[in-house]
């Protein structure tokens, strides 16, 4: 029998402990053995619920790298992802980061560097795209059914469910707010659809309409308006190389009953498809003179939000550890999730100097 993978976890909190912990769990050939928080009894807790305490504990994660583990999941802020990656990798581990990659292209590229360097894989946390929708809706893609893919809308959009905890509201640490945050998952989905990987020029806006408000409605508690630094809601309008149009809705609060998170919309010169919610999918086109709809969806997977588990964080843990192993791809690669941070980092600077952004 094959001996098991050893994971280590760089951050304790609420991804790691509803998200990526509960998904290895699951796995019959992989552990964690070591966890680093900068609060150590995240830590310690985290060691206790997944681990039966036989792990290790840091608060240090240049002391957790050093140790023999096959690889690192880096689930900090988004102000350190490049950091702790980078490091991880020139110390021989595999990692899988979270999304988005990081605050900025230049970090992005500077990873891709470290993991040709080390030999090593680097995947990023893109777990919408192994939803049973996206998957089927993937395969068409390939197919050519949509045809040429010239329009789309990628959304995420909350009503009032701005999130209260840990940095999100911190621009220096987490770059952003709902664009980088949910608003990369919308993205990384459409371009994934499309396989169009070349931006040409994007054009931004960013809107603090809404943070200050103190009588909230909001899903998880009123904020606080005085830490409320980034963005409440954020949109693009992006232009590829090849002329095709991708316009980009995101918002934790927006006065909308819209609401949709982590959705595509293409359309082809064949078909089109669009996402009711995630989890749904509806294909439409003309056959034999006729305009068709075609529902495939089987409606159980569910968008996440913080807090919640779902099916789509399974496969994306398995993909993983069977490319470790040598015995699958990654289905995620670093490439791809830069340009969605390119383009990310090009609608923010678009939306601060009031004009288009054009990618060199």
């Amino acid at each position: 029998m094959a001996r098991k993978l050893k994971y280590g976890i760089v951050g304790c909190g609420g991804i790691a402990n509803q998200k990526h912990l509960p998904a290895i769990a699951k796995l019959a050939d992989a552990d964690v053995a070591a966890f680093c928080d900068i609060v150590g009894e995240r830590a310690e807790k985290a060691n206790q619920d997944y681990a039966g305490g036989k792990g290790k504990v840091f608060t240090d994660y240049s002391k957790l790298i050093k140790e023999d583990l096959d690889a690192v999941f880096v689930l900090t802020p988004n102000i350190s992802h490049a950091e702790i990656t980078i490091a991880a990798l020139g110390a021989g581990k595999h990692v899988l980061c979270e999304k988005p990659m990081a605050k900025s292209y230049a970090e992005a590229q500077r990873m891709i560097e470290a993991r040709d360097k080390s030999g090593k894989l680097l995947t990023i946390g893109y777990q919408n795209r192994f939803r049973p929708d996206s998957l089927f809706l993937k395969a068409e893609c390939d197919a050519g059914t949509l045809g040429d893919i010239y329009f789309a809308k990628a959304t995420a959009l909350r009503r009032r469910a701005v999130p209260t905890w840990g940095v999100f509201l911190d621009e220096e640490k987490q770059g952003g707010g709902p664009l980088i945050d949910i608003g990369t998952h919308a993205l990384d989905l459409t371009l994934f659809m499309m396989n169009n990987y070349e931006p040409a020029y994007a054009v931004g806006t960013t809107y603090h309409k809404l943070n200050k408000d103190k009588k909230t409605g909001n899903a998880w508690g009123d904020w606080d308006p005085k830490i409320f630094t980034v963005e409440d809601s954020a949109f693009g309008f992006i232009v590829m190389k090849n002329g095709a149009t991708i316009i980009l809705q995101s918002s934790w609060a927006l006065n909308t009953t819209e609401v949709r998170e982590a959705v595509t919309t293409l359309c082809g010169t064949k078909a089109g498809a669009d996402m009711p919610k995630a989890g749904s999918l509806v294909i439409n086109g003309v056959k034999n003179g006729r305009q068709y709809t075609l529902n495939p969806s089987d409606g159980t997977a569910a968008a996440f939000y913080e807090g919640e588990t779902a099916k789509d964080t399974d496969l994306e843990a398995q993909t993983f550890a069977r490319a470790i192993q040598g015995k699958g791809k990654l289905y995620v690669q670093p490439e791809e999730a830069a340009v969605v941070t390119r383009i990310l980092e090009g609608i923010y600077l678009s939306a601060k100097t009031g004009k288009p952004h054009y990618f060199n």
